[in-house]
């Protein structure tokens, strides 16, 4: 049951790639991943949700290979959030679902909640809290220097930037230096961008981000989704040593009065940004517990 395979889907008009796990009759449980990162960050939390019952899907997000790139090159947060949303009903999932997401994934699952509520049970956020929470945080002095990346990205020196070396050093600067080989992951990304189109839908996640001019009118509901408190309980974890989103710059009574009654936001200590591979047993034990209680 806890054997991980590989399917596709037609989804909000786009050919989505997955890696999936569990019974096909289970609750669906949707993985969604951020940057750089591909659904393989998810390889210790989707056995645990089988063996729960779930069935785990994890796709690779808008303009990641094997998924489309998208004609209308939309990339803002409220295009991932229909896309979550089409990916449910596509996947036969019921008012049972679960939504689980990191990093932009994170933003996704936040506004595919809040637009599709009766489409989802609870939520899960990793490593970036509520645009409200991310807004504050993101104006600290040292917090502008972690995310020099998001504006290099808004420069027409982006693509050439970024490279393997690039990669490398967001993920030796996000999580503690454990001793752990990070080069699978890194391969796993890479193989995710090696074209010039995906590389440049990476890169475009960020330029929609403080671009206006990027937003597609198409997904304005669910753009405003990802803004406000919704209606479905949420547990938000976030890396004690986050080397990506300083921990002491999110504020976790912020992130509890930013999220839906009956939320929950907690530290998982020894933890950086890619908290679920630093720490997988303390995440998927925090995971499966909120999702049964």
């Amino acid at each position: 049951m806890g054997d991980i395979t590989a399917g596709s889907a037609n989804a909000n008009g786009l050919d989505f790639g997955y890696l999936t796990a569990g019974p096909q009759d289970g609750p669906l449980a949707l993985l969604l991943h951020g940057f750089p990162d591909s659904p393989h960050t998810w390889r210790h939390l989707m056995p645990e949700l089988a063996a729960a019952g779930y069935r785990a899907v994890a796709p690779f997000m808008r303009g990641y290979a094997p998924t489309s790139v998208p004609e209308d090159g939309a990339y803002q947060s409220g295009a991932l959030a229909a896309d979550a949303v089409a990916l449910h009903e596509a996947l036969g999932g019921g008012p049972d679902a679960v939504l689980i997401g990191h990093d932009w994934g994170a933003f996704a699952a936040y506004g595919a909640a809040n637009a599709a509520p009766d489409r989802w049970r609870k939520a899960v956020a990793l490593s970036v809290p509520p645009i409200s929470v991310m807004t504050t945080a993101f104006f600290d002095y040292e917090q502008l220097k972690r995310s020099f990346y998001i504006f290099v990205f808004q420069t027409p020196l982006a693509e050439l930037a970024f490279d393997r070396a690039f990669v490398e050093g967001l993920w030796r600067d996000w999580s503690p230096d454990d001793g752990r080989d990070r080069s699978g992951d890194v391969d796993r990304v890479m193989e995710c961008l090696a074209a010039p189109a995906n590389a440049a839908a990476a890169i475009g996640y960020y330029r929609a981000m403080l671009d206006p001019s990027r937003l597609v009118d198409r997904y304005a509901a669910e753009q405003q989704a990802t803004t406000v408190v919704g209606e479905r309980p949420v547990l938000y974890l976030h890396g004690a040593e986050d080397g990506c989103l300083a921990a002491d710059a999110v504020d976790l009574d912020a992130v509890r009065a930013a999220l839906p009654p009956g939320s929950r936001a907690e530290r998982i200590p020894a933890a950086g940004h890619f908290l679920q591979l630093d720490r997988p047993a303390e995440v998927n034990e925090r995971v499966l517990s909120w999702l049964a209680a």
